[in-house]
């Protein structure tokens, strides 16, 4: 019995060598193929615009930037009306015109994950072992006609990623997001394609996305992505509230100027000459 169970443990051992090795095997391939590591590290900033397509058809101009380390901004001009989700590197803060508000307010605990995980220009798997990602290989499925691998990546922060990764190209075109807000797990899907050399880099320019399951789709077609823009740090950087102008008073609540001869008259003094 117990040369059985040392034999399990030993196969047990090696299946999980061999998925890790089988993990970096895809991960290093999926670098080599999208430039390779000198490549991606060279590009310090990145510029995206192009047009969002949302629910019930709402078109809307978009624009992302992306500094290192972990800057990120995130624009919506809607008719004229520009919204702005932003990180600093410490603070994740939004304007929503189209609410009625023109001043920076805090982001929920929902977008708050969301945008610093935006913030990561490389994504997860691009030195994942420095930043504290763990990576599985998980099997092989098929989306839409594609053979892909399945990697897991399991963020410092709990969540989780399934990416499938392409057979014959090993970049995602597809990935799973399981997230905990508040106690709650929420699912989430988004779908990669139309990749395009960018200074070296492949990276994908038709994004969709959205909550899995629910066949209402958001989606995102850059028309350019720039690399190695100068971007300010007041990009990201919290606007302060404007303080609020000073009211003029209230004509009616203020008594009228007595003339000084009236003034002289109430005290029982002859007015000044």
């Amino acid at each position: 019995m117990r040369k059985l169970l040392l034999a399990l443990a030993c196969v047990t051992a090696f299946a999980a060598h061999a998925s890790a090795q089988t993990a970096d095997e895809i991960v290093d391939k999926f670098i080599k193929t999208v430039g390779g590591m000198e490549k991606i590290q060279a590009v310090k900033s990145l510029r995206r615009t192009g047009k969002y397509i949302g629910d019930g058809g709402l078109e809307a101009a978009v624009v992302e930037e992306n500094r290192r380390p972990n800057l990120v901004r995130q624009e919506l001009n809607i008719q004229g009306m520009v919204g702005v989700t932003a990180y600093d590197g410490r603070t994740g803060w939004k304007i929503e015109p189209w609410n009625g508000k023109k001043d920076a307010e805090a982001l929920s605990e929902e977008e708050m994950k969301g945008i610093v995980e935006d913030s990561d220009l490389d994504g997860p798997l691009v030195n994942y072992k420095q930043k504290g990602v763990k990576v599985e290989y998980v099997g092989m499925d098929e989306v839409e006609g594609t053979d892909t691998y399945k990697l897991k990546a399991t963020l410092p922060s709990g969540d989780v990623r399934i990416y499938y990764m392409d057979t014959d190209y090993f970049v995602p075109i597809k990935i799973d997001i399981k997230r905990m807000i508040r106690g709650a797990e929420r699912e989430y899907e988004t779908i990669l394609g139309d990749y395009k050399e960018v200074g070296g880099w492949y990276l994908p320019f038709s994004v969709e996305s959205g909550l899995k399951g629910n066949p209402d789709r958001s989606k995102v077609t850059y028309e350019k992505i720039e690399t190695n823009v100068p971007i300010e740090d007041s990009r990201f950087a919290k606007p302060a509230v404007e303080p609020a102008p000073p009211s003029a008073p209230d004509a009616s609540s203020t008594a009228p100027k007595q003339s000084e001869e009236k003034k002289a008259a109430e005290a029982g003094k002859p007015p000044q000459k």
